[in-house]
């Protein structure tokens, strides 16, 4: 990882999902002073560039069927025409964005000897300039993406798979296409990956997803390095904004970038018939080469239910009236009413004066009007422990066994898992894996899987500790970190291995 001076950049913490740039007086100055030129023109010129890719990449596949499409543009016009022009302007949007240069360091290997390049760490949307420097290789998108005016064209030039997260058949299918493509010897081009599966600060590597390395082939991992006094490239989830890194990051003269390919790593026989294995070895090989540390991190996303508090707070809310009103908000869901609700309906539920505060808390856990109380409800009750962790997952369970026949479906448990933590979870295919030993998952399998399994158990640490305390440093063992063992009022208490364990309290 690049070395940050502490007086110009420094992040609010060390959670992979935040990432605060923080600029001195002098240097917010000068970005304002040279953002003011540079931005307006450097925006400009990009968008021109993407304009004229748009109906350049329409041409790939236009007048051909549906079979040809299935098929990769391997010759013809196609090919030698309109391949060059796209990756030339490609490159240039990020030079006149501000990245003049590229330094690449090592190979990049074709495409039989490496079906995939796997990229960490992945820590901003700019991160789409490894794109060019490795000859467009194909990648995997989400469906929505196709309805975006040209990154839409560019995915269709890219013959990318698609695949609609929320969807279990669409991400069947994808994993299918993907396999079919990377075992192609050839026939397909090389697929390039981002296995953190999103973008993190870059203090530390979260575990990566597996479907970069389902089809058991040879991989070729590559290094994204920014080595910058000022990193205004990085954006995560939580922090400085899409907008203020673009703003940011244009305000500089220019901006460095090192691509660094490493060698190619063929799986063993073991880690083909088990891909969760494979996702260490690229990890031992970052840290060594960025120095930094990795973590269990699974869950996507940072959690709205703190700033959800502090809102309620801010509206004159005292803790007994935030348990009041979570109690009617969890009736709300029992009623026949149902779980969803627009704003109108969540001020008065929450006891909020202020129509204003509701919307911002609204948005926190929805992109659209309405909003799962089942989320609110769970998120924020979490982290302020009015319920202990045993309790808490009972309701959970409860909300979320569709059926009512004591058991989950994979489904259930993406949307459990989403509604705890608060934000969508999408990658839940190993704790469904893990739960569904013994059959299907019960409440008892997932509560023995949250509190023993280490990962999880890391989960427990980071997103059940209640407002105000600090919980343990993802990356360290529990054992090492005492915050809370002598709190009363917390969802769960630590035994003497550092596991946790339900408290007594509401139980």
């Amino acid at each position: 990882m690049e070395r940050q001076n502490s007086h110009q950049a420094t992040y609010s913490s060390l959670h992979p999902f935040v990432h605060t740039l923080k600029l001195t007086r002098a240097q917010l100055i000068r970005g304002m002073v040279l953002g003011s030129i540079l931005v307006p023109i450097r925006v400009f010129l990009a968008v021109l560039c993407f304009l004229m890719m748009w109906p350049i990449a329409r041409l790939r596949l236009a007048g051909l069927s549906e079979a040809e499409r299935s098929r990769p543009v391997r010759t013809g016009w196609r090919r030698w025409l309109l391949h060059p022009i796209i990756q030339f302007l490609s490159r240039a949007v990020f030079f006149f964005l501000g990245f003049f240069w590229v330094r690449v360091k090592g190979c990049r290997v074709g495409h039989k000897e490496a079906p995939v390049l796997a990229v960490a760490p992945h820590s901003s949307f700019l991160d789409m300039l490894v794109l060019t420097e490795t000859h467009l290789p194909t990648v995997v998108s989400r469906s929505e993406n196709q309805s975006i005016p040209v990154i839409g064209a560019l995915l269709e030039f890219n013959q990318s798979v698609l695949v609609n997260r929320k969807n279990p058949e669409s991400r069947k299918q994808a994993v299918v296409q993907i396999k079919e493509r990377l075992t192609s010897n050839g026939y397909w081009p090389q697929m390039l990956m981002f296995p953190e599966g999103t973008t993190t600060n870059g203090t530390t590597l979260i575990k990566f997803k597996p479907g970069a390395f389902l089809a058991g082939v040879p991989v070729q991992p590559v290094l994204l390095h920014y080595p910058n006094k000022l990193d205004t490239v990085r954006w995560t989830h939580r922090g400085t904004t899409w907008v203020e890194a673009l703003w940011h990051t244009c305000s500089q003269l220019y901006t460095n970038v090192t691509v660094e390919y490493l060698p190619v790593y063929t799986p063993s026989q073991a880690e083909k018939d088990d891909p969760n294995l494979l996702w260490t070895f690229p990890t031992v090989w970052h840290v060594v080469t960025l120095g930094i540390p990795a973590t269990d991190h699974v869950m996507e996303g940072q959690p709205p239910a703190r700033e959800t508090l502090s809102l309620l707070h801010k509206d004159g809310l005292r803790e007994s009236e935030v348990e009041a009103a979570l109690s009617k908000m969890i009736d709300r869901c029992q009623s026949e009413q149902g779980w969803r609700a627009g704003v109108d309906e969540l001020a008065p539920l929450l006891g909020l004066t202020d129509r204003q505060t509701a919307a911002k808390i609204c948005g926190l856990y929805s992109k659209d009007d309405m909003v799962d109380l089942r989320q609110i409800y769970l998120s924020v009750t979490s982290v302020s422990g009015l319920l202990g962790f045993k309790s808490l997952l009972h309701t959970a369970f409860t909300l979320y066994d569709r059926e009512c026949n004591g058991s989950l479906t994979a489904v259930d448990v993406s949307d459990l898992m989403g509604a705890l933590v608060g934000s969508p979870q999408y990658h839940t295919e190993e704790l469904y894996t893990e739960l569904s030993r013994r059959g299907a998952p019960t409440e008892q399998d997932l509560f023995r899987v949250l509190t023993t399994h280490p990962t999880y158990q890391n989960l427990i640490s980071e997103y059940f500790t209640p407002e105000g305390v600090e919980s343990t440093p993802p990356s360290s063992p529990l054992t090492k970190g005492k915050a809370g063992n002598n709190r009363t009022d917390l969802p769960y208490k630590t035994a003497d291995n550092g596991s946790p364990l339900p408290s007594k309290k509401n139980d």
